[in-house]
Formats: structure tokens, sequence, C-alpha cells
């Protein structure tokens, strides 16, 4: 990505400066964000806490560069995220973003490694590259052997595990997760919350993960705790 101009007066890898998100329900303006305000720093495991309709997974999506916030600043890597042309922000995404959707969103007529090789297809890596690097992370959640299986021939948390290969196959400096354990038993959610905590730790990857489940916050630096679309950091 042509980097374009950055802000100057940045202290933290990423910093959320009062956004605030409403939507337009028939007649009415309904606010899903007040005014949130907070910061992460490179390397850390952040939870985002809050019951359903709260707005983490708003603001998540707004931290990924999927939904534009009505006010406010996202700034990452000293980049105004939503300053960005569209085209420099799809950039942006490729270069600095690993998404784990709730739901796996993985595509049920590719194999495994064809899921996992999908953010590298704007990429311009060779063939061969795309290969090595995609056997590479699964290898590291441990699904090298089902390489060639379809996603219905995998257990929930295997798809899960392909989810994670599929968003850091890029090496992306940020993982964004969205309830990753929300449809796991407790078991394979343990192994899951494993799996980020050691990449968070070995890799060095900042994680910010939205969650229900206060068990989850125990392997977090801080903890964002969302209600009525306000915010307070623990």
């Amino acid at each position: 990505m042509t980097k374009p101009t950055t802000i100057t007066d940045v202290q933290h890898l990423i910093e959320i400066r009062a956004i605030s998100k409403e939507y337009l329900c028939g007649d009415s303006i309904v606010p899903a964000i007040r005014e949130m305000a907070f910061h992460v720093d490179d390397g850390e495991f952040i939870t985002i806490m809050g019951q359903s309709g709260s707005g983490k997974s708003t603001l998540l999506s707004i931290l990924g560069g999927l939904n534009h916030p009505s006010s406010g600043q996202i700034v990452v890597d000293g980049l105004d995220l939503y300053n960005l042309s569209s085209e420099q922000r799809a950039d942006f995404r490729s270069e600095y973003i690993g998404i784990i959707f709730q739901s796996f969103q993985l595509i049920p007529y590719l194999t495994v490694i064809e899921n996992v090789k999908l953010p590298m297809a704007i990429t311009g890596i060779k063939a061969r590259k795309q290969d090595a690097m995609a056997l590479s992370v699964l290898e590291r959640v441990g699904l090298v052997n089902k390489k060639d299986r379809l996603p219905d021939q995998l257990s929930g948390g295997e798809q899960e595990r392909v989810a994670i290969a599929r968003a850091i196959v890029n090496q992306p400096p940020i993982l964004l997760a969205d309830e990753p354990t929300g449809n796991l038993d407790s078991q394979t959610a343990d192994e899951i919350m494993g799996l980020l905590s050691d990449l968070n730790r070995d890799q060095g990857l900042t994680i910010i993960m939205v969650t229900h489940n206060p068990d989850n916050c125990g392997l977090s630096q801080r903890t964002i705790r969302v209600q009525d679309g306000l915010c307070t950091v623990h």
C-alpha cells in the first residue's frame, strides 16, 4: 500500500478518538456507539466485553475498516482510517488486519487450504509461495493433515482453526476476532483461546477480541466493557 500522509501526534498502535455510530430506523436515529475513546498498544491482547446488542460488534467492524463511523477518528499506525479512499482502505485491511468472523464464513466448496489462501488472492504472491505460507499457518493451527478436506467435513473447532489460519496467513500485525468461541463447546473453546494466546505471546500479534464470556477475559491484558453504546476500560 502506498502510505498516505500520517498523523504525527500518535502514541499508540490504535487510537479510538470519540467515535460514534448512528443508524436511521424509520424516522428515528438510533445510536449504536456513543463517543467511545480508548487506545490499543502494539502486542496487546484486548477483550471487548458486553451483552448482545451493546455495540461491541459494531465497534469491531469500525476498527476493521468495514463500517464508517458517524463521527470521530480511528487512527492505526498513524493512519486516519476513514480519511483513506475506499481503495486505500482495502489495501490497509489486506496489509494490517486479519479478521475472524463469528460464523467462520468459510467457502463451502473450497478445501481447507484453498480457504486459507483466499486473502492472498490480491497480493500478487506467486502460487508456490502461497502454498508454502498456507501450509505453514495450517501447521501452526494443527490442521496440515486436513488441508484437502471441505469445511463440512470438519468439526466446529476445526473450522474455527481454519478461520484463524486464514486470518493470519498474510502475517497482519492486528487480529480482530468476533466471538471466536461462541459456537464451541467449553473444551474446544479453551483450545481456541489457548491458540490465540500463543499467537499473541509467540508472534506478538495485537489481538482485539469481542466476547460475552467473562472467562475469556482472563487471557487479555485489558478489557473494554461496552454497554448501551458506551465503554469503560478495565
